[in-house]
């Protein structure tokens, strides 16, 4: 009986030992994580580095050249609730991604639509905007066209390099043919000279192109295509900053400030002396 109480002990205090140990390895593994997250570099810096491409409204250059639109507003009042300065690095979509990898900036802020394969290579907060994709078309080129009719190899779609919308396009229209360019604009363009039938992009753009140029261009189809979430993208095995960004997102939803300063650039037309 004093042998099997023995070994009851001894195999009691070996089981606390692996447990402290356990624990003990498991508390420095947390400790390094939060010690190695962005968010940490962030409030030693005194800035936040974001990511972005310009094209409107998400961000765009006014009549001085400054950085304005819905990403520059999230990206200050980000900064501003973490009591830091902001910088912003406007970098080419199609390089956005890798050039968050390699550390050129903290976060992607820049209207980036969640999606499974993007998820391969970044990590994505909760969304903070919803938007859907649209045609933008040559009116006189298309007239008359319905929607199936977009998908032939005597159409010319164009689209900004690496977005959302040309990967849409080559699923969606998989027999027309497809320009891509750097910029929004310069897809915008084609169409405009009747080089491409249609474009598609993120509303409003479409909507506010087709005003800006009712003679040329139209939105053919009251129908958006695509509808998703776009969120702030990272770099992976950082717990503390997806924690940090999705608990910045929930609050400025709850209080209004996301969609007041979403519809304020997209429903709104107050800003268009600001950069035309």
């Amino acid at each position: 009986m004093n042998i099997t109480r023995r070994l009851l002990g001894v195999v009691s205090v070996a089981a606390l030992t692996i447990l402290s140990f356990s624990h003990a390895t498991f508390a420095g593994a947390s400790q390094q994580l939060g010690a190695d997250s962005v968010i940490e570099t962030i409030k030693k810096r005194g800035v936040i580095k974001i990511g972005l491409d310009l094209f409107v409204p998400w961000s765009m250059r006014d009549k001085n050249g400054d950085l304005v639109g819905f990403e520059p507003d999230v990206g200050r009042k980000l900064a501003a609730d973490m009591g830091v300065e902001v910088e912003f690095v406007p970098t080419k979509w199609a390089g956005i991604i890798p050039a968050l990898v390699a550390g050129k900036f903290d976060v992607i802020i820049s209207g980036m639509t969640v999606t499974p394969a993007r998820n391969l290579t970044v990590n994505f907060s909760e969304p903070y905007a919803f938007s859907g994709l649209t045609i933008l078309a040559n009116t006189a080129m298309t007239e008359g066209m319905a929607l199936e009719d977009y998908n032939s190899e005597d159409i010319t779609f164009s689209c900004r390099r690496g977005a959302t919308p040309c990967v849409f396009i080559q699923n969606k229209f998989p027999k027309a043919k497809l320009l891509m360019f750097d910029e929004d604009g310069a897809a915008t363009q084609e169409v405009l000279n009747g080089n491409a039938h249609a474009t598609m992009a993120t509303e409003p753009g479409p909507s506010q192109d087709a005003r800006r140029n009712p003679e040329t261009l139209s939105v053919p189809f009251n129908q958006a295509f695509d509808a998703g979430g776009e969120g702030f993208a990272m770099r992976k095995s950082d717990p503390d900053a997806l924690a940090y960004f999705n608990s910045w997102i929930r609050r400025h939803h709850h209080t209004g400030w996301l969609k007041t300063t979403h519809d304020y650039w997209f429903r709104g037309d107050e800003w268009h002396d600001q950069v035309e």
